[in-house]
């Protein structure tokens, strides 16, 4: 059954800004860099309570363009819930961007929710019972949107029949047994590295399709899983995104500190008319120019 309903707008919030995943908006940039996964020198510093790093990468991210920030907290042996409530009020000082919640930890997403001055997307939930069960409550009571993922206890399926099925399954729990928006359920499509299998991308494609059509729902994925283990990662990258906003990605957690990445997702709104006569485009042109000449 297809999706013939108007386009779905995930709206997130912050104290002073908002911005909208939509089918029919620009591409959402969600910056990945707050995040100490094989970071060491970054999740040493977390421990000691210097959390300079994460200025330096806020600053990074704003400027490459992102549009909202994941913050991740996940350190090992620190207090996980106490770091992430820090985290988002410090970030929330720095900028007026959208915040990702991101944590694995229910304890420690619900810290993040109360420390959130605005509406968050929060990164993530799987189809298994127990984990919707835990972490749904906690979207619907802040008010949030969340993002979900077709897996379950048994396997990160790899064939899209399943991975729609799944989906078809967190939407329909979420929206009936917990009130949520199915505009604020956000799919990730679950990208997989082409390192040891470059027909992966074949699949999670066909499934940001199906999903598009027929549950009409945004979308986003850890992008730069994809290109994981092969060299030249930019580029594949910068190759992946556009041709997976034409099957119906929406948004992206990415490396929005890379020109070569952001340029090519703004080209394809461009192409796919998501920026009014190229005005965006257009103006970001002039804004470089005008920097490689001044004084």
């Amino acid at each position: 059954m297809a999706y013939e309903g108007e386009p779905l707008h995930t709206v997130l919030r912050s104290a002073t800004k908002e911005v909208v995943l939509g089918h029919d908006q620009r591409f959402c940039l969600i910056g990945e860099r707050i995040n100490p996964t094989g970071r060491r020198i970054f999740q040493e510093a977390l421990r000691a309570g210097d959390f300079s790093a994460i200025e330096k990468d806020v600053k990074a991210q704003v400027e490459g363009g992102a549009d909202v920030l994941d913050v991740n907290m996940g350190v090992p042996l620190t207090d996980e819930p106490d770091l992430l409530a820090k985290a988002i009020r410090m970030v929330q000082e720095l900028t007026d961007l959208p915040i990702c919640i991101d944590s694995s930890v229910v304890e420690a997403l619900e810290a993040g929710l109360a420390a959130y001055e605005g509406r968050a997307l929060v990164n993530s939930v799987t189809a298994e019972d127990d984990r919707l069960a835990a972490i749904l409550p906690l979207v619907k009571k802040y008010d949030a949107a969340i993002i979900a993922l077709p897996n379950d206890h048994d396997e990160i399926p790899m064939e899209a029949d399943k991975r729609l099925d799944l989906t078809g399954k967190i939407i329909r729990v979420a929206t009936e047994d917990y009130g949520i928006a199915v505009a604020d359920i956000v799919i990730d499509p679950l990208a997989m590295p082409i390192g040891a299998d470059t027909g992966t991308s074949l699949v999670t494609w066909e499934t940001m399709r199906r999903i598009r059509d027929e549950f009409g729902v945004n979308m986003t994925c850890g992008a730069s899983n994809t290109s994981f283990g092969m060299p030249d990662r930019h580029t594949l990258n910068s190759v992946w995104l556009p041709m997976a906003m034409t099957q119906g990605l929406t948004s992206a957690i990415m490396d929005a500190r890379t020109p070569q990445i952001v340029d090519a997702v703004k080209a394809a709104d461009v192409f796919m008319n998501h920026d009014d006569w190229g005005m965006a485009w257009i103006s970001a042109h002039r804004a470089k120019a005008a920097a490689a000449t001044a004084p």
